[in-house]
């Protein structure tokens, strides 16, 4: 069994290693001008080991940048939908703060326009899934139910428009505050979808 589990943990461990050097360079020089090379240096690994796991470095990019979102949408909490924060804003909003010089690096590179646009489409089709999975069919509600690719691709493409919002101005609210706001927008829509009770909030 032990035997069996150390291929894959050497493997995680070799893409994160990749994963965080090329992160080191993009905040370093422009993405269009880092190479291959450039990040098997970095990470000290052999050219054939990054081609055991990825195409080039445009994959290994979007790689990483799924399996971040797929941590994200992992820790939604549907349950707590209409009871308090159930998306985990407040971390994402956290996160890109504590790595803003890597934010204005792909400013740099223009990658910021792909990284929300693949962000956004990647999330949704996590959020519709899970959408899906838990719509009660037995008791629909079809005057407050929306379709759930369209409640999905709100509650994603607001993320996202938040998070790009704050970040070209400067994070003027803290992460909690940004998080707040976002559960305030997004809410109403996800509750009359699971046919659950919004409660008021006070004022």
């Amino acid at each position: 069994m032990n035997n069996k589990n150390k291929p894959d943990r050497r493997a995680l461990r070799t893409k994160r290693q990749l994963g965080q050097a090329l992160i080191e360079l993009i905040q370093e020089k422009r993405f269009d001008d880092i190479t291959v090379q450039n990040v098997i240096d970095r990470a000290d690994v052999g050219r054939s080991t990054f081609y055991s796991h990825f195409r080039d470095k445009e994959d290994l990019f979007q790689q990483n940048w799924e399996a971040f979102l797929d941590l994200l949408a992992s820790h939604i909490n549907w349950d707590k939908a209409g009871d308090g924060s159930f998306i985990p804003a407040e971390h994402l909003f956290s996160h890109l703060a504590d790595v803003q010089p890597f934010y204005k690096s792909l400013l740099r590179s223009r990658k910021t326009d792909w990284v929300f646009k693949a962000g956004v489409a990647y999330l949704s089709q996590k959020i519709e899934v899970a959408l899906n999975a838990r719509h009660n069919e037995p008791n629909p509600q079809p005057e407050l139910a929306v379709p759930a690719a369209i409640l999905a691709a709100f509650i994603s493409s607001e993320l996202f428009n938040l998070l790009k919002w704050w970040l070209d101005h400067q994070m003027p609210y803290s992460p909690r505050q940004m998080a707040d706001y976002y559960h305030q927008l997004v809410t109403p829509g996800v509750v009359a979808f699971l046919g659950k009770s919004c409660p008021a909030r006070s004022v």
